[in-house]
């Protein structure tokens, strides 16, 4: 299928990224929320290793959950995988297109 999208977009010093879900390295999706949202984060850091920048960089953050029941657990994992200052944050509870527990983007400066 094709998806008319781009994963990242740069302007000027900003940069953009579409969600991210948590596919570990094989494309399959783990079960559980921590799993899925350890993939998803690592799965954002490489992509932010491609333009030169890591998780310090990131400024904003959209999470989906799909089940408000998992904010703890995917907290957890988030705030240890972003630095101090965190990036400002919005989390939703929503419906993914695919069966995954979680998606995140991000924008990023540097």
């Amino acid at each position: 299928m094709n998806i008319p999208l781009s994963k990242t977009r740069r302007i000027d010093n900003t940069l953009y990224l579409s969600g991210e879900l948590g596919f570990d390295t094989n494309g399959k999706i783990p079960e559980g929320i921590t799993a899925q949202t350890e993939n998803c984060i690592a799965n954002i850091k490489a992509t932010l290793a491609t333009e030169g920048l890591d998780l310090s960089h990131v400024i904003s953050a959209t999470c989906y959950l799909t089940d408000p029941a998992d904010f703890a657990a995917f907290n957890a994992v988030y705030a240890a995988a972003f630095p101090q200052p965190y990036p400002v944050r919005t989390t939703l509870a929503a419906a993914l297109m695919i069966d995954a527990k979680v998606e995140i983007t991000v924008i990023a400066q540097g």
